[in-house]
C-alpha cells in the first residue's frame, strides 16, 4: 500500500487533531458533554450514511481508490464513515468553545429572521431543482428539518452560536473538501447537481454541511437540556 492510499484518512485525522487535543481542557470541559454529542453523531450519521450508500450505488458520486485504504462498508469507504464522525465532533467542539468564551454575544431575533429567509430559499431551490437528484435531496431534507427546527421554536437561543460555528468551520471544511474534490478523491456526476462550484466543491456540499451541523447541534442541545444522562 502506498502513502497516498492514506490521504483521505490523514485528512480526517488532521480535522480531529485540535478538538481531540483540547477535549479535556478544563475551561471548555468538552469531555463532560460527549454523552450528549454521541447520540447526535449517531442520529445524523445514520441519515447521512444511508444517503451516501444509496447515492454511491447510483453513481451520483464515486470514490477514487488511489487515495483510500481499501476498506469498504456497504460499498462506502471506511474514511467516509469516519468523515461523519470527524466533522460533527470538530464542529460541535467549536460550537461549545464559542458558547463558553462568548456567552453574552447573542442575536436571536436577527438570526431567526435570517433562518426564515433561508427556509423559504431552501424550499424554492428544492422545488425548482427537483430534476437534479443531489440538489433536490439536499435542499428538500434541509427544508424539512430546518422548518421543523424553526417552527418548533425551541432553538432560538442557540441560533447565534450555530451560525457562527457554520461560518467559521467553513474554513477547515473548505480545505478538506478542496483536497477531496481537486485530487480527486470524491468525484461527482454533475448531471445530478446544479453544476455550480466554489473552487472544485459543488455548492450542494456546503448546504449538506449546514444540515449535518444543524442536526448535530439540535440533538446535542435537546439531550443536554433534557438531562437524560
Amino acid at each position: 500500500m502506498e502513502f497516498k492510499n492514506y490521504t483521505y484518512l490523514l485528512l480526517i485525522l488532521g480535522l480531529l487533531a485540535i478538538p481531540l487535543s483540547f477535549t479535556f481542557n478544563n475551561r471548555i470541559c468538552f469531555y463532560a458533554k460527549l454523552k450528549y454529542l454521541f447520540p447526535a453523531i449517531f442520529f445524523s450519521g445514520a441519515i447521512f450514511l444511508l444517503w451516501d450508500i444509496r447515492f454511491t450505488g447510483l453513481k451520483i458520486w464515486s470514490f477514487n481508490p488511489e487515495y483510500l485504504t481499501g476498506i469498504y462498508i456497504y460499498g462506502v469507504p471506511m474514511e467516509e464513515w469516519l468523515f461523519y464522525f470527524a466533522v460533527p465532533y470538530s464542529a460541535v467542539f467549536l460550537y461549545e468553545t464559542l458558547v463558553v468564551k462568548f456567552p453574552d454575544f447573542e442575536k436571536p431575533n436577527l438570526f431567526l429572521a435570517i433562518s426564515l429567509v433561508l427556509f423559504v430559499a431552501f424550499g424554492l431551490i428544492a422545488y425548482f431543482a427537483r430534476q437534479k437528484v443531489y440538489t433536490f435531496f439536499t435542499f428538500f431534507l434541509l427544508t424539512i428539518y430546518f422548518g421543523y427546527t424553526i417552527f418548533r421554536n425551541r432553538f432560538k437561543q442557540h441560533y447565534t452560536k450555530f451560525y457562527l460555528t457554520w461560518f467559521i468551520f467553513l474554513v477547515p471544511f473548505f480545505i478538506v473538501k478542496s483536497v477531496l474534490t481537486a485530487l480527486p478523491i470524491v468525484e461527482y456526476d454533475n448531471m445530478h447537481n446544479l453544476g455550480v462550484q466554489i473552487f472544485t466543491i459543488p455548492l450542494e456540499d456546503f448546504f449538506c454541511f449546514f444540515l449535518l451541523l444543524l442536526m448535530n447541534i439540535t440533538v446535542y442541545e435537546y439531550f443536554r437540556e433534557q438531562q437524560f444522562f
